[in-house]
């Protein structure tokens, strides 16, 4: 058969290990995942309400125009209905844009350690990819502005960043794109974006009225508690958008997630909520590591990476052994350290308590 070269030897995404996987292999009652970046809070109450109604034909397609939640969202972010984008979670997007814009003969401008579907989607497209390492867990713009070239398509940008947790300012956003050429797209993954409180974090809206080349892309995975259903969206100006809607599949929503992002949209108290304990659980790790000589990345998202300045897969393991399931940070760029995803004041108490264990342990070892 007739496979493309470049995805002879690349390799599916992989996910973390399940509950039930590491109550199995451990012979564990408990597991606590703290790997995926989920609310640990759930999802608000009036999306179970919407299920519970839930009362349409399995037998008829979705709305293909995705006409509930596109109006609702419009009304929420203040901008036309053609402005909106919506795909099987953000990830989608990120996958329409690169078949959209990335073949062999052009590049595309990213982050390293980030978001690891960026350089995925360019593999399978036959772009190159042009990886430019990270400072301080936050992106070298000035770097990346030198990576740019005439074949350059897509520049991506992930603020907050993924694995690291670091935001890109409202300066920096707009000192760079001052300087990239208007026909390169500039995609803005947000998908922490509710869970910032940084002061001189931008205004996504008000970028995409004033440089029409960025795409911001959001999801209803992270902070809104989706992660199962997959929708994401993303916004830009009307000719963008219009580019990148025939590369969408049709019915690439589902009519029950429509709904319920539309109910979890409409309680934005659950999301003030969220953020809020959020914050409180991200203080108490910060204290830890204080505490134990730990270094870690001040972190925006939802999520904290951690320096345990040993192989990380040793952590990883340990931890599970304990009940609890954290990310490698050997899969994320990032070999020593592993990636917590903040957890219920009593998931993180549990698991800084499994992780003083460790380095108790390690210590007399």
């Amino acid at each position: 058969m007739k496979w493309k070269n470049q995805i002879i030897n690349l390799k599916a995404y992989q996910p973390g290990r399940s509950i039930e996987q590491v109550r199995k292999q451990y012979g564990l009652d408990r597991v606590v995942k703290l790997a995926s970046n989920e609310n640990p809070f759930g999802s608000s109450p009036k999306v179970k309400e919407y299920i519970q109604s839930y009362a349409e034909s399995f037998a008829i397609y979705p709305d293909g125009y995705i006409t509930g939640l596109r109006s609702a969202l419009s009304k929420k972010l203040g901008i036309q209905e053609q402005q909106l984008i919506f795909g099987n979670g953000s990830d989608e997007i990120l996958q329409i844009v690169s078949r959209a814009l990335l073949e062999p003969g052009k590049n595309t401008v990213m982050a390293y350690p980030t978001f690891s579907q960026y350089r995925h989607n360019a593999i399978v497209d036959g772009a190159e990819v042009r990886e430019v390492p990270l400072v301080d867990g936050a992106h070298d713009l000035n770097a990346m502005l030198a990576a740019i070239d005439e074949q350059t398509a897509v520049v991506w940008l992930c603020s907050i960043n993924n694995p690291t947790g670091v935001h890109l300012t409202k300066a920096q956003v707009v000192r760079f794109l001052d300087q990239v050429p208007k026909d390169v797209l500039v995609v803005l993954d947000e998908a922490y974006y509710e869970y910032v409180v940084a002061d001189d974090y931008y205004d996504a809206l008000e970028i995409i009225q004033t440089y029409p080349n960025v795409l911001v892309t959001r999801t209803f995975s992270k902070a809104y508690g989706l992660a199962n259903f997959r929708v994401g969206y993303g916004f830009a100006s009307d000719a963008v958008i219009q580019l990148l809607e025939p590369v969408r599949e049709p019915f690439n929503v589902n009519k029950l997630a429509q709904g319920a992002a539309a109910a979890a949209l409409a309680d934005q108290e659950f999301i003030s909520v969220c953020r809020k304990e959020n914050r409180k659980g991200l203080e108490q790790y910060y204290r830890f590591c204080q505490e134990e000589g730990l270094f870690y990345y001040p972190s925006q998202g939802n999520f904290i990476l951690i320096d345990f300045q040993c192989d990380a897969d040793e952590v990883f393991e340990y931890l599970m052994g304990k009940g609890f399931i954290v990310r490698s940070g050997k899969a994320l760029g990032f070999p020593t350290f592993v990636r917590v995803t903040v957890g219920s004041a009593e998931e993180n108490t549990g698991i800084m308590a499994a992780m003083k264990s460790f380095l108790a342990d390690r210590a007399v070892k």
